[in-house]
C-alpha cells in the first residue's frame, strides 16, 4: 500500500502566474475542474490533487485561485496548508496579489515554504536573479525569509525535478500537526453523487476519522454517520489528521451541508459568536485598527461578519503591531484555542489582519480590562495551572468539566492532567464526572450566596429560606442544576448556610412570630386544633380565618417550623397534637396485630376514607409504616414522626 504523508501542500500567488500549470507539471493532474475555469483560463475555486514522491509518499495538494475577487475561496483552502509553494512568474515578478497572498500565509501561520519562479523559459538568467531579489525583499524578516527559491518551467520541465526533490526533503522530517484528541473537518466542498448520497471534502484536523463513526454537523448540531472514506481517490478505513479526506455520509434526515460547515467528533459542540484573540494588524489595513471596526472573519473554511472590540488600553492596534481583542460575530462559527484566522474589511476588499484564537468563548463582561488582559496573556503560554486558572476565570460557566476544558483549549487530556491536579483549582465531583472551578469564583459565589440569603431573611422574616433555584438565577454564573446541588452541599459544609429541602437559610435564622403575625398564626392554629383529625383544605382554611392565601402561607410555614402544625400534603395541614393522637392509635393497633387496612384505620380515627389515606400516606413518608398490599405495617425499626 502507498505510504501517505500527513501534510498538505498549498499554492499561493498572483493570478496567471502559473500555479495550476505547475501542479499539472508536478502531478499530471489538472486542478481546474469547473467549466468556467476551462473557458476563462483562470482558477476560480479550490482545486485538488496529490503528489506521489519516489519514496512512496503521497501528499495532498490544494491549488488556490489567485484573483483578488476569489480571496474568500483562497482562504478556505489555505487554512490547512503545511508547506506552501509560493508562485511568482518570471516575467511579472512580485505583484499586488503576491503581496496579499504572502500576507495571508503569514497570518495563517504557514512556516514552511518554497518560492517557485514559474515561466523561467521566457526570460534570461539575469531576470531570474531580479525576481529572486524581489522575493527576498518580500520575505524579509518573516518565517519564510530563508525558504529556497527554485526556477521552473511547466512547459519545458526545467526545475520540476529539483522542486520535487525539495518537497521530499522538507517533508522527510515533517511532523504532523499536534493531535488534540477530537476530529474536525472544515468542509470546503459538499455535493451529492448519484447512487452514493452526500459527499464532503476537507483537510482533517485533530484526530483520525473512521468508517462508521458518528459525527456532529456544526453549526447546528445535526448528526451523521460516515459510510465510507477516501484519501486521494483511494478507499481507506481511516483518515488521518493533515490529510485531504472525502467522506460519504449517511444522515437520518436531509441536511444542508455547504462550505464553512464543520463535521466533528460527536463530543465536540462548540459554537461561538465571541472570540478572544491575539490580533495582528497588517500594512494593507492602511491605518490603525480602531475599536468597534466592522470586519469579515475568515476561519477555516467559514466566514462571518462582525466587529472588533479592542481590549488594549489605547482602544486601537497600530499597523504592524499586535494586540488583544474580542471578535463579536453576527453568526456562530466553530473555533477552538490555537485556531488561526484572518479578518478583512466588511466588504472583503482588503486584508486588515489576523491572528490566533486564545479563548473561544469570550465573555460579554470584560471589566476590569486589565485583569481580563492578564488572563488572556496567560493563555498565550504553556497549559500550566496558572493558564487553566485564567481560562476558567474567563468562562461564563461557574465550573467546567475536564473534557470540555480539553476541547476548548484544543489540547489532549493528558497534556492538561498535571495542571488540573493543582490545588489552586477546585474540583467538584458529580458522580463519575468531575468539574473544575477556581478559588476566585468559589469565594465570589460564597459571598453572593450569603448576601442573597441574608437579604431574603430581612425581606421575608417568616420564610424558612431562599429557594435554591431563585438563588441560582441571581448568581452571575451559568451553573447547571446538577452542579449547583453539589455546590450547595459544599457551601453548607464551609459557610453559615444550611440547606432545608429546597431552601437555603443562615444557621442563625429562626422564624419569630410577633405582633400581628403572632395573633394571626394563633388564629390559624386554633382553627386547625378545633378541626381535630379532619382539618380543612387550604382554601377552606383561608375562608375560616379571613386571610388571603398569599398572607396565610408564610404563617403556615412559620407554624410548621415551630412544630405547632404538620404539613400532610400540599393542601392539608394538621395541628401537631391531633396528629400525635392518630399516631398513637395506629401504633396501638399495630402493636396487637401485624397490619391494618385503610377502612379499619378510617373507623379507628373517625375520619373520611379520603383523609384516612392522606394520613396513612404521611405516615409512610415519615417512616412509621410501610404499605404491604392493602394493609399498613410498622416499619422496622420504628421511626419517630414529626410532631
Amino acid at each position: 500500500m502507498t505510504a501517505v504523508t500527513q501534510a498538505i501542500i498549498g499554492t499561493a500567488g498572483h493570478i496567471d502566474h502559473g500555479k495550476t500549470a505547475l501542479i499539472k507539471a508536478l502531478t499530471g493532474q489538472d486542478t481546474d475542474r469547473l467549466k468556467e475555469e476551462k473557458e476563462r483560463g483562470i482558477s476560480i475555486d479550490l482545486g485538488f490533487a496529490f503528489l506521489s514522491l519516489d519514496s512512496g509518499m503521497r501528499v495532498g495538494i490544494i491549488d488556490v485561485p489567485g484573483h483578488e475577487r476569489f480571496i474568500h475561496n483562497m482562504l478556505a483552502g489555505a487554512h490547512g496548508i503545511d508547506l506552501a509553494l509560493f508562485v511568482v512568474a518570471a516575467d511579472d515578478g512580485v505583484m499586488p496579489q503576491s503581496e496579499e497572498h504572502f500576507d495571508l500565509l503569514h497570518l495563517l501561520g504557514v512556516r514552511r515554504g518554497i518560492f517557485v519562479i514559474t515561466k523561467a523559459d521566457l526570460v534570461p538568467a539575469a531576470r531570474l536573479g531580479e525576481v529572486e531579489e524581489e522575493i527576498r525583499i518580500l520575505a524579509e524578516s518573516t518565517e519564510l525569509a530563508e525558504a529556497p527559491v527554485i526556477a521552473v518551467s511547466a512547459i519545458s520541465g526545467q526545475g520540476i525535478e529539483d522542486l520535487r526533490q525539495e518537497i521530499a526533503r522538507q517533508l522527510a522530517d515533517f511532523q504532523a500537526r499536534r493531535a488534540t484528541g477530537l476530529f474536525r473537518l472544515p468542509v470546503d466542498r459538499a455535493f451529492v453523487m448519484k447512487g452514493h448520497g452526500t459527499i464532503v471534502t476537507g483537510t482533517a484536523l485533530g484526530a483520525a476519522v473512521h468508517n462508521g463513526q458518528k459525527l456532529r454537523l456544526l453549526p447546528g448540531g445535526g448528526e451523521v454517520r460516515v459510510r465510507s472514506i477516501q484519501v486521494h481517490s483511494q478507499p481507506v478505513e481511516e483518515g488521518q489528521p493533515c490529510q485531504r479526506v472525502a467522506l460519504n455520509l449517511v444522515a437520518p434526515e436531509k441536511l444542508e451541508i455547504s462550505r464553512g460547515a464543520v463535521l466533528a467528533d460527536e463530543r465536540l459542540d462548540v459554537q461561538t459568536d465571541r472570540l478572544d484573540v491575539r490580533l495582528e494588524v497588517r500594512p494593507a489595513a492602511k491605518r490603525a485598527l480602531a475599536n468597534n471596526t466592522h470586519i469579515r472573519l475568515f476561519i477555516a473554511t467559514a466566514q462571518a461578519l462582525g466587529r472588533v472590540i479592542v481590549l488594549e488600553a489605547e482602544e486601537e492596534i497600530a499597523l504592524k503591531r499586535s494586540g488583544l481583542a474580542q471578535l463579536v460575530l453576527q453568526s456562530p462559527v466553530v473555533a477552538l484555542a490555537g485556531d488561526r484566522f484572518v479578518i478583512r474589511d466588511e466588504t472583503s476588499q482588503r486584508t486588515l489582519g489576523g491572528g490566533v484564537v486564545l479563548n473561544p468563548l469570550g465573555r460579554r463582561t470584560r471589566r476590569p480590562r486589565e485583569l481580563y488582559r492578564q488572563r488572556l496573556h496567560l493563555l498565550e503560554g504553556p497549559p500550566d495551572a496558572a493558564a487553566l486558572e485564567a481560562f476558567l476565570n474567563l468562562q461564563d460557566s461557574f465550573a467546567t468539566a475536564a473534557q470540555r476544558v480539553s476541547i476548548l483549549l484544543n489540547r489532549r487530556p493528558d497534556e492538561l492532567a498535571p495542571a488540573l491536579a493543582d490545588p489552586r483549582l477546585i474540583r467538584l465531583a458529580l458522580g463519575e464526572e468531575e468539574v473544575f472551578t477556581t478559588s476566585e469564583k468559589w469565594e465570589e459565589l460564597k459571598r453572593l450566596s450569603l448576601e442573597a440569603v441574608t437579604a431574603h431573611h430581612q425581606a421575608n422574616p417568616l420564610s424558612p429560606g431562599l429557594e435554591m433555584e431563585l438563588l441560582r438565577g441571581q448568581l452571575p454564573f451559568d451553573i447547571a442544576a446538577r452542579v449547583f446541588r453539589t455546590v450547595i452541599d459544599k457551601l453548607s459544609s464551609e459557610s453559615e448556610l444550611v440547606r432545608d429541602d429546597s431552601a437555603l437559610r443562615l444557621k442563625s435564622h429562626q422564624i419569630r412570630l410577633a405582633g400581628e403575625d403572632a395573633q394571626l398564626a394563633d388564629r390559624i392554629a386554633t382553627v386547625l386544633k378545633d378541626a381535630g383529625l379532619q382539618p380543612p383544605e387550604i382554601r377552606q382554611l383561608s375562608h375560616y380565618t379571613g386571610l388571603t392565601d398569599q398572607r396565610m402561607r408564610p404563617l403556615l410555614t412559620a407554624l410548621e417550623r415551630q412544630g405547632r402544625i404538620v404539613r400532610l400534603s400540599p393542601e392539608h395541614y394538621i395541628e401537631a397534637s391531633q396528629l400525635e393522637q392518630a399516631r398513637q392509635k395506629l401504633i396501638g393497633v399495630l402493636g396487637r396485630q401485624p397490619g391494618i387496612a385503610a377502612g379499619v384505620f378510617r373507623d379507628l380515627v373517625g375520619v373520611s376514607r379520603k383523609f384516612a389515606i392522606t394520613l396513612l400516606e404521611y405516615f409512610d413518608r415519615a417512616g412509621l409504616t410501610v404499605r404491604v398490599g392493602d394493609e399498613r405495617r410498622l416499619r422496622q425499626p420504628q421511626a419517630s414522626v414529626q410532631k
